[in-house]
């Protein structure tokens, strides 16, 4: 599986518009045949930035979306939006998605 987390930090007059901005590409990318997830959270310390959870089954899926003409879109009209250039994580990793964390049961009285 690969796993990349991408910290975006938007100009802070678009972080309100953010989310929608990329709504067509999440959502595409969603579709694509080896993807694993693509979530996105805003930062609570820094509310003009957000992070990019994603994952795809193999470097082939990866490539792929590479080279979809919506990552180029998204990647065509992003510099307008952006305030700095994207911090990545990007490794290769055993699994297919999220496991559970073994330290931590939700309690049975609630």
């Amino acid at each position: 599986m690969i796993f990349i987390a991408v910290k975006f930090t938007v100009r802070p007059d678009r972080a309100d518009d953010w989310l929608a901005l990329v709504d067509d590409f999440t959502q595409k990318t969603r579709r694509e045949p080896g993807n694993i997830f693509f979530e996105w959270s805003r930062s609570v310390g820094v509310p003009h930035q957000f992070v990019l959870l994603e994952a795809f089954a193999s470097p082939a899926a990866g490539e792929t979306h590479v080279d979809s003409d919506h990552f180029n879109t998204a990647m065509a009209w992003m510099p307008k939006v952006i305030a700095k250039k994207p911090e990545i994580i990007h490794v290769e990793t055993e699994g297919s998605g999220w496991g559970q964390m073994a330290e931590l049961t939700p309690a049975e009285d609630g």
